[in-house]
């Protein structure tokens, strides 16, 4: 073929190709396009089995041709030493459930510490009131002093047999509390009436016969509580009574710092008598069992319920009241078996596990005593501070229920 003079120009090349119609029939012809779909198809099938034969050689088979019962020892060595047997993990895909009537409670996180406040731990502070009204005001004083954060800290009381204003006047209370700066997070007000036949008077509340009928009345009305007001979140049951008269602001703090399962404090009060303060002992229901506290309870029928503290049960147990002084360290601890209601402060699991206040005779004790002698049996741990004094007010006791026992 001879080429042009002068060379091969664009021009020439040009004059030389087919027609681009001539082009495009070429390509459009069946016989083209089958060629070119069964070169792509052998492409793909071509690097899919090249996938598969790689994949396959990271599970191969290997070992002489016999089963594993015929093989020696040397050879099911060599077997075992290049299996590579495949592991396929089901890893579930997460359920999403959408109903909004489900809800889901997390209790692995809720944890009662030492260091409550750096953990932000939540505190539940539960109160039983009955004909109350003129112990509110200086109740919520001593409220707003403690020095735990207000944030983390729910009140919640209880409200029954009342014929005085207590509802009206804790409802002014809370209402004026919560208004001003640095309110408590939430606050519960509980209605319910126990059909309560022991008067409020200092004879009828702290005389002999009123003990049975009033500690189960009380126990019910704090179980009743109890169980209204606490909520996932809460990791400590804070029990206050309403009438107590002076505390320290880091009461909280220094319960917990202690780490006890169930912990309270000795409970005094102020009695002036010709200009001297006294210092009377207040709660004769916190004390550590005695034998003859022992013998007694198995002397007694099973429902009779034992009162600590008059002289009609002559238990000679060791009471909290009579071990310390509030001069001495404050951190001093002793074991006890039953506990008085004035100021508690227990571990919110101590609750949740059904620890609760017995409204019947539970070992020949009801509500506190009967809480405290539940709780040992169930393993956990009561403690006293004799030093760490709480003021009740005086209720004006009269010396002969104790018998030889002076309330002071």
């Amino acid at each position: 073929m001879l080429l042009p003079k002068g060379g091969v120009t664009w021009k020439s090349a040009r004059a030389r190709l087919p027609p681009y119609r001539a082009v495009i029939h070429y390509l459009t012809r069946s016989r083209t396009v089958t060629f070119v779909a069964l070169a792509v198809v052998i492409v793909v099938l071509w690097g899919g089995l090249s996938t598969s034969s790689r994949e396959m050689q990271r599970f191969y088979c290997w070992g002489p041709a016999k089963p594993p019962m015929d093989m020696s020892t040397n050879e099911q060595a060599q077997w075992h030493a290049h299996l590579q047997t495949p592991v396929l993990f089901n890893h579930h895909a997460p359920i999403e459930v959408e109903s909004v009537s489900i809800q889901s409670v997390d209790l692995n996180g809720i944890m009662s510490t030492p260091r409550a406040d750096v953990n932000k731990e939540r505190v539940l502070i539960l109160t039983p009131l009955r004909d109350a009204a003129h112990f509110i005001d200086k109740y919520f004083d001593l409220l707003s002093e403690l020095t735990y954060p207000h944030e983390l800290i729910d009140l919640a009381f209880l409200v029954g047999d009342s014929t005085d204003d207590t509802l009206a006047v804790l409802s002014a209370e809370l209402d004026r509390v919560q208004k001003r700066e640095g309110p408590f997070h939430s606050a519960l007000i509980v209605e319910k009436n126990f059909g309560q036949i022991v008067g409020q008077s200092v004879e009828e509340r702290h005389g002999f016969k009123a003990q049975g009928p009033r500690r189960k009345a009380i126990a019910r009305a704090r179980n009743y509580l109890l169980y209204t007001a606490l909520k996932p979140e809460h990791s400590w049951v804070y029990w206050r009574d309403v009438d107590i008269q002076d505390s320290p602001g880091k009461i909280l703090e220094d319960f917990m710092e202690h780490n006890k399962d169930v912990i309270v404090p000795n409970i005094w009060f102020h009695r002036y008598e010709n200009g001297r303060d006294i210092e009377g002992k207040f709660d004769y229901n916190s004390w550590i069992e005695s034998d003859t506290g022992r013998k007694l309870a198995d002397s007694l029928p099973k429902d009779v319920i034992l009162a600590e503290g008059y002289k009609e049960y002559d238990t000679k147990r060791k009471y909290l009241v009579t071990l310390g002084d509030w001069r001495n360290n404050k951190d001093e601890e002793v074991e006890l078996d039953g506990i008085g209601g004035v100021n508690i402060l227990v571990k919110a699991d101590v609750h949740r596990s059904g620890i609760n206040f017995p409204c019947y005779s539970f070992e020949n004790q009801a509500e506190t005593e009967g809480f405290a002698k539940m709780a040992k049996r169930a393993g956990y741990q009561v403690v006293g501070l004799p030093n760490y004094v709480v003021w009740h007010i005086d209720t004006e006791e009269k010396r002969g229920n104790l018998g030889s026992r002076p309330a002071y």
